[in-house]
């Protein structure tokens, strides 16, 4: 099979596309040949050696992807081969086949192209076990989406919005911020033109947002912590600006507000029954047509290179998607 290598830690013009052994599906795993995988900043991360488990050299990288099962391992009973899935691994997504356990693989649901579900399960499942469990969002409170919209940012604001949130969305051009718009948000803010902290606060009355979700990371953390509501939850999705923020403890002090970390992959590793009850949800909100994975960009496996500036460059409305086997 063909499939793009990290070979030694360094920017994306580094991997190579390389021919390796198929993969062989193990008890409770399923082989599936790869249509299309999601590109996530992560995977920046993961081939700079910058990411917080360092994979060892040489690896596939790539968490998330869609296709068709061609072989399921012993034990398997929820998939036969056949069968269009979406699937969540950890690594080896950007190659023709990839091995997925049973617990992080879904069926493509009805509607959803190849690439749509590619790029479903890390933004989407992050998004929604942030503001499920890790902000306990309720209807009627304020949600703050930073980088509203990039690959997570853009689920943080249709998510919230689905579950009754009032969402404030914040990002640094005027065609993002209509993005964000078209997904629901109800106000918008560019902090490339806005003070932030003062702005949230001015639409809010005053009181601050109840929930911040953040995969920016940077300048503008603390602004976001600092405009949170009394009992505010900040949640920490990722850095995506490079810099990772640091915050003075009297802040979370004076408001009793909360700085909570997510990580979606290692907490659905550690609770697969409540992983399978999420995306089930999910489904049930885009068979609705409540919620719509939005890809904007799309590129050829050959094309990596442009793939991955997408997302270096923060120039990706949605999610970005690598296409794999064209049949």
């Amino acid at each position: 099979m063909r499939a793009l290598v990290c070979k030694e830690y360094g920017p994306p013009e580094s991997l190579l596309i390389e021919e390796r052994d198929d993969p062989i599906a193990g008890p409770g795993q399923v082989l599936v040949d790869v249509a299309a995988a999601g590109i996530n900043f992560p995977d920046v991360l993961s081939i700079a050696g910058k990411y917080q488990v360092k994979t060892p050299t040489p690896f596939i990288p790539g968490n998330e992807g869609a296709g068709v099962i061609s072989a399921v391992g012993e034990g398997v009973s929820r998939y036969a081969v056949g069968d269009r899935v979406i699937f969540n691994s950890r690594g080896d997504a950007f190659a023709e086949k990839c091995v997925a356990d049973e617990s992080m693989t879904m069926p493509l649901l009805d509607g959803l192209s190849f690439e749509q579900g590619a790029g479903f399960s890390v933004t989407y499942g992050t998004s929604y076990h942030a503001l499920k469990q890790s902000a306990n969002l309720q209807p009627g409170e304020t949600v703050l989406v930073l980088g509203a919209a990039g690959g997570v940012g853009i689920t943080a604001v249709e998510i919230a919005k689905a579950m009754g949130a009032r969402v404030i969305a914040a990002a640094s051009s005027q065609e993002k911020l209509e993005f964000a718009k078209a997904a629901g948000a109800d106000e918008l803010i560019n902090y490339s033109l806005q003070p932030l902290k003062e702005t949230v606060k001015e639409l809010t009355d005053g009181n601050g947002a109840d929930v911040v979700y953040d995969p920016v990371g940077g300048d503008f953390s603390e602004q976001a912590f600092r405009a949170t509501a009394w009992h505010g939850r900040y949640l920490v999705i990722g850095f995506a600006s490079g810099d990772i923020p640091t915050f003075s403890a009297n802040i979370a002090l004076l408001k009793e507000a909360s700085i909570v970390g997510v990580w979606w992959g290692t907490w659905a590793a550690r609770n697969p029954a409540l992983q399978i009850q999420n995306m089930q949800e999910l489904a049930v909100l885009i068979g609705k047509g409540v919620l719509t994975p939005r890809v904007t960009e799309s590129y050829d496996l050959d094309d990596f290179v442009q793939a991955f500036a997408a997302i270096t460059e923060r120039r990706a409305r949605g999610k970005v998607i690598l296409k794999i086997n064209s049949k």
